[in-house]
């Protein structure tokens, strides 16, 4: 079962005073019921509630979010967690703001390192230059001067967070680290805008230095405070105020608000125009209202600026605006990217920075800054998967197809026909389409597309095929299927010989597998190429069949032989023009596929309704893999229903390997959702490659899997919900205004193991600007498979409280800070709708959460089955396979020393387990320059350099030090090992592969049979597949200690470390 965990904002807690007392603090304060279960050690605060807003649990999913068929796979155990709390009133947006709410003050939990917690009342003493909180028995002692902090951290990253056991979030966690020693004062605020408030605030102020504090600190903040903003603000009203009254109307103002940022919400701004003219005391209805220059300023500000973003510039800016240098900073630390040029940075600025004094000045504020993030450079989808880069040199059968069910009918319109439908499913890479085909009726001698013969609304079928080669390469030029449903006479079969003949001429495939092939070719091969398939009446039999290349059981093909579809009687027989036309040949019946390894039957496509291959996909999971390899599948609605009734999860039949998942897309919803977000990976081709396992002859993988595979690494999704922007109302919704009550669902999809939930809190009344400020961790065991959905709905709303929402393989996920792009039911995109988000993923490393108290965790047992050999039960081939066990947990081991190392040294750091080694460094870099009596320099001769420190560092530093010489040597020591522990691994491999042409045989003079014999074959795959996984896990993980190492020396160049090579020093 994934894992998940979700971090919300700390609810309002009713406080009560409780026993015991701190050093200098009066008594701590617990909420009702919490002083029982902490013991004798001291009070302790709850964990967040997980309830709904109302206190009743999580509220259960709405019927329309997710629907599944009777005998569907269905995950269980789906986790959802629902939080709550109060919505910031605040407006931010200049760090002066910042300042003065902290010198009004706030409540703050004030965490201590023996289990109590405080509640205080924490300002920002304009007066002395310092923090102060209240009440305490220190008095005039309880502060902390500004100019003696070294830092503000936010999250939970310091010795005393991890010690404590109360669950508290990390967008609400923050620590002021302060004093020579790098002492902490660890504090948790009620919502994340007051953390970064507090955060905000601070690193404004230490960055200007001891003559920027104490009574002056506002008034020196003002002193940079949106200079250039509003110079260009005021310059751009100048421009449209021709008469120079120093005046503009009302509607000048909102065209110049368009005309200045074009994603403004317009609605938004004339609300706030009669906010002004309310606030006057006029009534400005008919009449033009005038503002003034600084009025505009004003608004235009309140409207436009997101302080989730400002929070994030000033994090890496230190001001109310970024230098090349700081943005160069923002994109290696945050947006993942490597080798970025100060040439690419200003490129940026000059391209994002409205005002011009901006870019002389090589300088990006909130505005451009806003832009940039908006991009499509920081779209959420990796702009490499836009294009086509997957292999496509492999047989079809290799590939996902982008296919759909009663493609003539077009969305909302259920059993109306249209020749629309067609074009429209073309245009967005549908690579199999369907054509439904009946007799013309009344003396109408063309053959008709429709539902049904006896429907008001049929389609020509000649219309049909002129407009399906019209679009049918315009989005992808790999080949079409066409697939002929057929219900016509024989005379009528001659005319649609004749017109797809005619209408595809030399695109069409008249023999897709030369005689005596075995397999198909690729789409490559096929490229701009029309290939129809369609039942024959007779196929080719055989007396002399094999079942062996199918199942490895009686079972697996008695089942077999039970999936199929009625024939409908009284279907006219096919014609031989039409049947030589059709290239993929569809079977009811998998018995009548020829099977023994000298037919040719590649051409073969059998036909599942969606009840009879989930019947496998349960039963046989891993022999239909298997069948999915060499053979074409195609997945329908069951015909015993109601075709149009309820669409089936396609990532089911994915997860089997199936090619042909056909989706009824005139009913939009989550499953034609999935169908989209599966083919946007490679260029919106059509076709997806399936995964290696999925593809490799040798190779185990089971689709109904709970657990991780052999040979593949877990990944850690980590996604950070910050915030909305500009929700439009639910479909059918007749409300008047724009008040919502919006939440986010986020869901994964794919094997068994990984499908899961979560929810954020729902924020009220709040479509426009939304602040959910939430994480979530989900453990994604088969990356190459799993889809990412976000969804947005309205927790108020009565019916269909769908708002928006994207689906995107997790392949496709670019890391950093992404906005993304909502979509409509229908798959339309929403304007200027989106989600601002981070992303992470980290490896999974055995023994639970990269933190240190899952350092003392033992191994988890399922993760050393990953990396063990199973016997097979053939004595020559166990002892083959036993030499590889000494290579396999030699090499598990250095990844896990590796792994714990870099968890250590980035606690250590006091960085998330998300960072890089860059971030770490860096981090580490600026403490040491923090202390001005310590420098660091940077030796090494080699690929492996150590940092060392002179002058007496701070016990902390000297950790950190210690911290990463540990990540040194042991990335050193994988490195040095690697090559060799692969060879074994790959030499064995070599050695076992060997057996598999006479594997059976040598199983049966074992005595093997029936389930011990495919059992013996499961673990002969399962062996092949660890050894070529953990080979290419060892070489991945040399790989990536290397760019470690890079990493640091690059770190160092860009911070101005003195480097010292082969005893010189060199300043860099």
């Amino acid at each position: 079962m994934a894992d998940s965990t979700a971090r919300p904002a700390v609810p309002t807690l009713e406080i009560t005073e409780a026993t015991g007392k701190a050093d200098g603090d009066p008594e701590p304060y617990v909420p009702n019921g919490a002083a029982a279960s902490a013991g004798e050690g001291g009070a302790q605060l709850a964990p967040p509630c997980t309830g709904s807003p109302t206190g009743e649990g999580p509220r259960p999913r709405r019927s329309s979010l997710k629907k599944r068929s009777v005998g569907e796979v269905v995950p269980t155990e789906k986790k959802s967690v629902s939080f709550t709390s109060m919505p910031s009133e605040k407006t931010i947006a200049n760090a002066s703001d910042c300042l003065q709410i902290m010198q009004n003050g706030t409540e703050l939990i004030k965490i201590r390192s023996n289990v109590r917690q405080y509640q205080r009342l924490f300002l920002l003493d304009q007066g002395s230059g310092a923090i102060r909180w209240q009440p305490s028995k220190k008095g005039d002692k309880a502060r902390i001067p500004v100019e003696s902090i070294k830092e503000v951290r936010r999250g939970k990253h310091t010795d005393t967070f991890r010690n404590v056991g109360v669950q508290y979030p990390d967008e609400c966690s923050f620590s002021i680290i302060h004093g020579n020693e790098f002492e902490t004062l660890d504090l948790v605020a009620y919502t994340p805008d007051e953390a970064n408030i507090w955060i905000t605030g601070l690193t404004c102020l230490i960055s200007q230095g001891d003559s920027r504090v104490g009574e002056n600190a506002i008034e020196a903040t003002e002193e940079v405070k949106d200079t250039l903003r509003d110079s260009w603000l005021k310059k751009s009203f100048r421009s449209l105020d021709k008469s120079n009254s120093g005046f503009l109307e009302s509607d000048q103002i909102i065209s110049l608000a368009m005309q200045i940022d074009c994603d403004i919400s317009i609605a938004r701004v004339k609300h706030k125009l009669k906010e002004l003219s309310v606030s006057r005391g006029e009534d400005n209805t008919n009449a033009k209202l005038k503002v003034s220059s600084s009025e505009f300023v004003e608004l235009f500000k309140e409207v436009s600026t997101r302080p989730e973003i400002y929070f994030l510039m000033v994090r890496y800016g230190c001001r109310d605006f970024l230098t090349a240098g700081d943005l160069h900073l923002f994109l290696e630390a945050e947006q993942g990217m490597s080798n970025v040029t100060k040439e690419k940075c200003l490129e940026i600025i000059s391209t994002f920075e409205p005002s011009e004094e901006g870019r002389d000045r090589a300088q990006i504020g909130i505005d451009g800054f806003t832009k940039y993030l908006l991009s499509s450079e920081c779209d959420i989808f990796d702009e490499e998967h836009s294009k086509i880069h997957q292999d496509m040199t492999h047989p079809l059968s290799h590939y996902y197809v982008f296919s759909s069910h009663d493609s003539y009918l077009l969305p909302g319109v259920e059993y109306v026909p249209s020749l629309n439908a067609y074009a429209r499913l073309l245009q967005r890479g549908c690579r199999y389409v369907e054509l439904v085909c009946w007799d013309g009726e009344h003396g109408d001698d063309e053959p008709l597309v429709c539902h049904h013969p006896s429907e008001t609304t049929r389609l020509r079928f000649r219309s049909v095929v002129e407009i399906i080669a019209q679009y049918a390469f315009q989005a992808s030029d790999y080949p079409l299927i066409i697939g002929i449903d057929n219900h016509c006479c024989e005379e009528q079969q001659i005319k649609i010989v004749n017109y797809i003949a005619a209408t595809f001429g030399d695109m069409l495939v008249r023999s897709i597998v030369e005689e005596g092939g075995v397999q198909l070719p690729s789409p490559y091969d096929l490229k701009k190429k029309v290939l129809v398939m369609g039942k024959k009446n007779v196929l080719p039999m055989t007396s002399t069949q094999s079942s062996s290349s199918l199942s490895s059981t009686n079972d697996m093909q008695n089942a077999l032989s039970t999936v199929k579809v009625k024939r409908e009687k009284g279907r006219p027989p096919l014609c031989k023009e039409l049947a030589d036309l059709i290239v993929l040949c569809k079977s009811d019946k998998i018995e009548d596929l020829p099977t023994s390894a000298s037919e040719s039957c590649a051409q073969y496509v059998c036909s599942f309704s969606q009840s009879g291959a989930i019947r496998l996909a349960v039963s046989f999971p891993e022999e239909f893999v298997n069948y999915n390899k060499k053979y074409m599948s195609e997945v329908h609605p069951d015909s015993n229903k109601d075709e149009d009734a309820i669409n089936y999860n396609p990532q089911d039949y994915w997860n089997c390997g199936c090619q042909i998942v056909t989706v009824n897309y005139h009913m939009p919803g989550l499953m034609t959702d999935l169908n989209d977000g599966r083919f946007l990976e490679n260029g919106s081709c059509g076709y997806v490659l399936k995964p290696s396992i999925m593809r490799d002859e040798i190779a185990y993988f089971s689709a109904n899997t709970r657990e991780g595979l052999p040979g593949v690494t877990p990944q850690i999704l980590h996604v950070r919900i910050i915030s909305g922007q500009q929700f439009p109302k639910p479909r059918g919704s007749t409300a008047k205004g724009d008040i919502i009550d919006p939440y986010i669902v986020l869901e994964i999809f794919g094997i068994p193991a990984d499908c899961v939930e979560a929810r954020t809190r729902a924020v009220p009344q709040n479509g426009y600007n939304p602040v959910f400020d939430e994480s979530f961790e989900f453990q994604i065991n088969f990356p190459e498979v799993a889809l990412v959905r976000f969804v947005v709905l309205d927790e108020e709303f009565i019916g269909d409280d769908f708002i928006g929402q994207c689906t995107i393989p997790f392949e496709c996920l670019q890391t950093g800070y992404r906005h993304i792009r909502l979509m409509s039911s229908t798959g339309d995109q929403l304007e200027s709708a989106t989600l601002f988000v981070h992303i992470a993923i980290t490896n999974k490393r055995g023994g639970g959460k990269p933190t240190k108290r899952g350092l003392s965790v033992k191994k988890s047992k399922k993760r050393q089955e990953y990396t063990s050999l199973r016997n097979v039960g053939v004595r020559i081939i166990d002892d083959c396979f036993k030499g590889a066990t000494p290579p396999l947990q030699e090499a598990a081991k250095l990844r896990e020393n590796v792994q714990v190392a870099m968890t250590m040294f980035k606690e250590s750091c006091g960085v998330p387990q998300i960072s890089t080694l860059m971030q770490c460094v860096r981090t580490l870099i600026s403490r040491f320059t923090a202390t001005g009596d310590v420098s660091i320099v940077l030796k090494g001769d080699g690929q492996f350099p150590i940092l060392e420190a002179s002058g007496n560092a701070p016990e902390v530093l000297k950790k950190a030090l210690s911290a990463f010489d540990v990540v040194v040597s042991t990335g050193c020591s994988l490195v040095d090992k690697a090559d060799s522990l692969r060879q074994e691994m790959l030499d064995r491999r070599k050695a076992g592969l060997e057996f598999h042409g006479k594997l059976q045989e040598l199983s049966s003079k074992e005595g093997l049979k029936g389930r011990k014999l495919t059992r013996a074959l499961e673990n002969f795959a399962w062996n092949i597949r660890v050894l070529q996984g953990q080979a290419d896990l060892i070489q991945a993980a040399k790989n990536e200690c290397l760019d470690n190492m890079k990493q640091v020396q690059e770190t160092a160049v860009a911070t101005g470390v003195i480097v010292e090579t082969k005893g010189e020093t060199k300043p860099t």
